[in-house]
């Protein structure tokens, strides 16, 4: 057997968006209004989303980059205070393989005529398979393109 490990890892991302917190909440909590940001990447094919955005809801994402293997995400909705905040737990797999473990609290507060949206994960990311800087970086990407939706979206969502 070889040997298994774990490294245990948090971070937060901050970003501001000029749009009120009830709109950026929504892009959360609406299944349309979601799978128009939460796709990973364009040239990657979707093969299911599913969103029940309820405390003990589950949202379920599998995604395969060419050529690659799935990445599969599944979450459990933990907390939710509307236009407030949102916890979740979730598990990520890349083929049949868990790579993570997360909690993750999205929060999102007035600024301006705007919104500051904090999201704080902590991670444990298993043998190896994942990093914290990759997990940044990638959902660093997830909120620009949820940035990029918003701007994109009419204002009366």
């Amino acid at each position: 057997m070889s040997q298994r490990t774990t490294h245990h890892d948090t971070f937060v991302i901050a970003r501001t968006y000029p749009v009120p917190p009830a709109r950026v909440f929504h892009a959360w909590a609406d299944p349309s209004a979601k799978a128009r940001w939460f796709a990973c990447h364009d040239e990657w094919q979707s093969e299911g989303h599913e969103l029940d955005f309820r405390i003990g809801g589950r949202e379920y994402l599998r995604s395969v980059p060419p050529g690659g293997p799935a990445h599969v995400y599944e979450a459990r909705y933990q907390d939710i205070v509307p236009g407030q905040r949102i916890v979740y737990t979730y598990d990520m797999h890349l083929g049949d393989t868990r790579i993570s473990v997360s909690l993750a609290t999205v929060e999102f507060r007035p600024a301006g005529s705007g919104t500051r949206l904090r999201f704080t994960e902590q991670a444990v990311f298993l043998d190896g398979a994942d990093s914290v800087a990759s997990r940044e970086r990638g959902t660093g990407e997830l909120l620009d393109t949820l940035g990029a939706a918003l701007a994109r979206e009419p204002a009366a969502t």
